[in-house]
């Protein structure tokens, strides 16, 4: 089985994060693409509240719902503490014995990786798959730089530029989510009146 792991804090998820799934998921033939909701991220202690982790795994599975091949996962949650990566492909390992695992991140985020919790132990169990934007600094796996010992693929998707800080700010000063966030869950972030708006 060929499984994408993308984790994020998605609070909120947009199309953004949608879009990189689907066509992560149609370069590499993966069977599917996991939607890996943070519990407690690590990179957001002390920067900002973060919204409960229930409300965002109900939105992330209000946004795939009926997208072939990407699922919405409380993995991290139902495990609780802290998210580590590490600890995730590990549980994937055991769910899944003889999976290939693709963790899925953006170019930005490659040039961190040296700061992520036990990352010689992730590198060593997953195959990296780097989401470049065009017009951004592409990051392409190769045989110098800090992605040099991983196995990588690098690939290109349409250039969106979206985030869930302006999001969360759209929400609470009441502009229009409209084609940003996926309908459903829009109504879901609206029924449980996030990011500042009402019933």
């Amino acid at each position: 089985m060929r499984i994408g792991l993308l984790g994020g804090t998605f609070d909120p998820i947009h199309v953004g994060h949608l879009v990189a799934a689907v066509n992560v998921r149609h370069e590499l033939s993966l069977d599917v693409v996991l939607l890996v909701v943070a519990n407690h991220p690590w990179q957001k202690i002390g920067q900002r509240p973060v919204t409960p982790a229930a409300d965002r795994l109900a939105l992330v599975r209000a946004a795939v719902e009926g997208v072939e091949g990407i699922e919405a996962s409380a993995l991290e949650i139902d495990r609780g503490g802290i998210s580590y990566t590490a600890d995730t492909v590990s549980e994937l390992e055991e769910r899944f014995p003889g999976a290939e695992i693709h963790l899925v991140i953006g170019a930005d985020v490659a040039m961190q990786l040296g700061t992520w919790e036990r990352i010689e132990e992730v590198r060593t169990r997953v195959r990296l798959v780097v989401v470049n934007r065009p017009g951004s600094a592409a990051v392409n796996p190769g045989r110098e730089g800090p992605l040099a010992r991983w196995k990588a693929d690098a690939v290109e998707i349409p250039a969106l530029e979206i985030s869930s800080t302006d999001l969360r700010d759209r929400s609470a000063t009441g502009r229009p989510l409209d084609f940003l966030i996926p309908e459903p869950a829009i109504r879901v972030l609206r029924e449980r009146c996030l990011y500042g708006q009402e019933r």
